[in-house]
């Protein structure tokens, strides 16, 4: 295997390496290292990685560029939630938030819109904001230990970071649902619903990297894209069966979620389906029972008005959303009760969902910058 070459400080929260493959060409790592918080994406490493990207992509000799996470538990567990917290409870909720997801967004969208291939090893936990760096990647592999979720209902948010997008093109009803429950999901979940290409056995990595090192990549951006997904699908052919979806399991129920247009009919259907022998299915009634009734009612209008947007629509409107829930107040309580105090008792500001006031939910569709200065235009 070729040795991999250093770029920065091996103790940074994302280091950067690069490899010389058989021919020449090269391969980049990026790697989330902050193994304890489980990789969580924090301002400094969205800083570290937007500008790095960009620099391989413009650099002739880089053939692909392999994004993971640092440890086995982990890609990376979510956006750092803390920080925003800490923003919001100070008072400078609006400063700092858009500052944090105007430049999160950015970078998801570069991620969707990169040329060169993009394999991510979607190994361990991958929530939120890591779904974010995961969905727009070119060749998404997940492993037996991938668990991906959207559970920002259980802190007051919504599904960001294009899930607008991405839960959309998923299967009739699906995105809805995990937008609704939070459910986490599997491997196989993952390739159902298109949020994964690839399934390899994580004890493959070493070997996925020399395989990797041992091809003869081109110059050309759709060769390298050919020439890696040959890899991919070769090793996920010799790997074992991934993990049954148990998504795919209620897709005919979940199409009939699709139909229904009001919150109270989608909540209603979900609490109904049979989770007797099913604790997958229980706990995400479970998750939209104890979840923000205002995330509810605004998630089930997201996926409503976003669909059939272009992905820059989706991510302008969401920025909109996001700034507006740092000043709202329920994200911050749903922090607060998850991740600060830790008591698991949020106090949120309408106590079900028919107490929701449409009025309020309709201030999260509002253009914050009709005036023209919207901090993605330039997307």
């Amino acid at each position: 295997m070729s040795e991999l070459n250093p770029l920065n400080d091996l103790e940074a929260p994302v280091v950067f390496e690069e490899a010389i493959a058989a021919n020449g060409m090269k391969i980049a790592f990026a790697t989330l290292n902050v193994p304890k918080a489980l990789n969580a994406l924090n301002l400094e490493m969205i800083r570290l990685l937007a500008p790095q990207l960009k620099a391989w992509e413009q650099q002739e000799d880089i053939a692909l560029v392999v994004l993971k996470g640092s440890g086995e538990k982990a890609f990376c567990a979510g956006g750092d939630v803390v920080s925003l917290y800490k923003a919001m409870a100070s008072g400078d909720e609006a400063g700092y938030i858009e500052t944090f997801f105007s430049e999160e967004y950015a970078l998801d969208y570069h991620i969707h819109c990169y040329e060169k291939p993009i394999l991510l090893w979607g190994n361990g936990i991958i929530m939120g904001g890591g779904l974010g760096l995961m969905a727009g990647a070119s060749h998404r592999v997940v492993t037996e230990t991938s668990r991906i979720a959207m559970p920002e209902i259980t802190i007051g948010l919504y599904p960001d970071v294009g899930g607008s997008y991405f839960l959309n093109k998923m299967p009739a009803g699906a995105g809805l649902f995990l937008g609704l429950t939070g459910a986490s999901i599997n491997a196989g979940d993952a390739k159902f619903v298109g949020l994964a290409d690839y399934f390899v056995d994580s004890q493959r990595f070493n070997e996925l990297v020399s395989t990797l090192l041992e091809t003869n990549f081109g110059k050309t951006v759709a060769l390298n894209h050919e020439k890696l997904s040959s890899v991919l699908q070769k090793l996920d052919n010799a790997s074992a069966a991934a993990p049954k979806s148990a998504v795919k399991s209620l897709a005919v129920e979940l199409e009939k979620l699709q139909s229904l247009n009001s919150i109270d009919a989608q909540v209603e259907f979900i609490s109904s389906l049979d989770s007797t022998e099913n604790k997958w299915l229980s706990k995400a009634q479970a998750s939209l029972k104890h979840g923000s009734p205002l995330s509810a009612v605004v998630i089930s209008e997201q996926i409503k008005r976003t669909k059939g947007l272009s992905l820059k629509a989706c991510f302008l409107q969401e920025l909109s959303m996001s700034v507006t829930c740092g000043k709202f107040g329920e994200f911050q309580e749903g922090v607060r009760a998850l991740l600060i105090d830790k008591d698991n008792s949020p106090n949120w500001r309408f106590k079900n969902i028919n107490d929701v006031d449409l009025s309020v939910v309709e201030q999260f569709f509002q253009d914050r910058w009709a005036d023209g200065n919207h901090p993605l235009a330039s997307l």
